[in-house]
C-alpha cells in the first residue's frame, strides 16, 4: 500500500470504470482530480466539512495497482469517511484496502459511500447488487447497512407521455440544470428540477405535486414535460434518485412516484446504501 501518485491515474481511472453502473458516464481525469481534492458538484458543502481526503492504492506482489481507497476526517464530530473504494470487486483486494482504511483513521465513528463523489453523476451510496463484494467486505468488518434509496434508468425519448398546457422554467446552478414549475396563482403546485445532459446522460433530479394538486395526472404530465426538454437538450438516456427509504413518513413515503416511474418505463439499476461502524 501507498499513497496515489500521479502516474496512477489511468490505472485508478480503468478502475473506477470496471465497476461504473448502467447510466453512469466514464469517469474522466478532471472528475478524479476533483474526488482527489475532495471537492464534488453534488452535496459541496458536505465535503467542505472534510479535511483534505488521503487516497492511497494497493499493489500486487509484481506491482501492480489492484486497488484504491479515499478516505477523511470530519472535524465537527471526529468521524472518519470512507469516501470511495474500487478494486473490481477482488475480494482480497476489498479486505485489505477496507483494513488500511480503518487503521488509518483510527478507533471511531466511521461511515462509508455516505455521499456522492466527483467520479459519478451523483451516485449517493454503494450499488448493493452491482457491488455485492464490496458490501460483504463491509458487513463482515462490522457495518451496519442502511438502505437509502432507488436508483433508475430509460432510455430517451419516452414515448406516450401527456405534456403539461402550462409552466414556467428557469436555470439552476449547483449543480447546473433547469426547474420546471405549475402555479395555481402564486401557489407552486408542482415542481421538476433536471440537470443538463453530461455524455448524453441528464439526471431527474426532483419531481414533486403537492397534496392539493395530486391525483389530476399532473405528475405525469410534468414528467413527461422534464423529459421531453431533456431529450430536446441531447439527453439520449435520464436517470434519477428515489429517497424512498422512509415510507412509513408521509413526507418520505414514494410509493405514487415510484408506481409512475414503473409504469412510463423507468427500470431499477440498483439500491443504493450507506453503511455506518461503530467504534468498539
Amino acid at each position: 500500500m501507498r499513497p496515489y501518485r500521479e502516474t496512477d491515474n489511468c490505472t485508478v481511472l480503468a478502475l473506477i470504470d470496471a465497476d461504473r453502473l448502467p447510466g453512469q458516464p466514464a469517469c474522466t481525469p478532471g472528475m478524479l482530480e476533483h474526488a482527489l481534492d475532495g471537492r464534488s458538484p453534488i452535496d459541496s458543502r458536505w465535503w467542505e466539512e472534510l479535511q483534505p481526503p488521503r487516497t492511497n492504492v494497493l499493489l500486487d506482489g509484481e506491482g501492480l495497482l489492484t486497488g484504491a481507497v479515499s478516505y477523511a476526517i470530519r472535524p465537527r464530530d471526529e468521524a472518519g469517511l470512507l469516501l470511495w473504494m474500487h478494486c473490481r470487486e477482488d475480494h482480497a483486494a476489498a479486505g485489505a484496502l477496507l483494513r488500511h482504511a480503518l487503521d488509518q483513521l483510527g478507533p471511531r465513528t466511521n461511515f462509508a459511500f455516505e455521499c456522492a463523489s466527483a467520479l459519478t453523476f451523483g451516485v449517493e451510496g454503494l450499488s448493493a447488487r452491482h457491488r455485492a463484494t464490496t458490501r460483504e467486505v463491509l458487513q463482515r468488518a462490522g457495518f451496519t447497512t442502511r438502505d437509502l434509496r432507488r436508483y433508475i434508468q430509460s432510455p430517451l425519448p419516452l414515448t406516450g407521455l401527456p405534456l403539461m398546457a402550462a409552466y414556467s422554467t428557469g436555470p439552476v446552478h449547483k449543480p447546473p440544470g433547469r426547474r420546471l414549475q405549475v402555479r395555481d396563482g402564486d401557489e407552486v403546485v408542482a415542481e421538476a428540477v433536471i440537470g443538463n445532459p453530461f455524455d448524453g446522460i441528464a439526471v431527474l433530479r426532483w419531481l414533486h405535486v403537492t397534496s392539493s394538486a395530486q391525483r389530476q395526472g399532473m405528475g405525469r404530465a410534468l414528467l413527461g414535460s422534464a423529459v421531453d426538454l431533456l431529450a430536446g437538450l441531447g439527453a439520449t438516456q435520464v436517470i434519477g434518485y428515489v429517497d424512498d427509504d422512509d415510507p412509513r413518513d408521509p413526507e418520505r413515503d414514494r410509493t405514487a412516484a415510484n408506481a409512475l416511474y414503473d409504469s412510463v418505463g423507468f427500470t431499477e439499476v440498483d439500491r443504493l446504501l450507506s453503511f455506518t461502524r461503530l467504534p468498539e
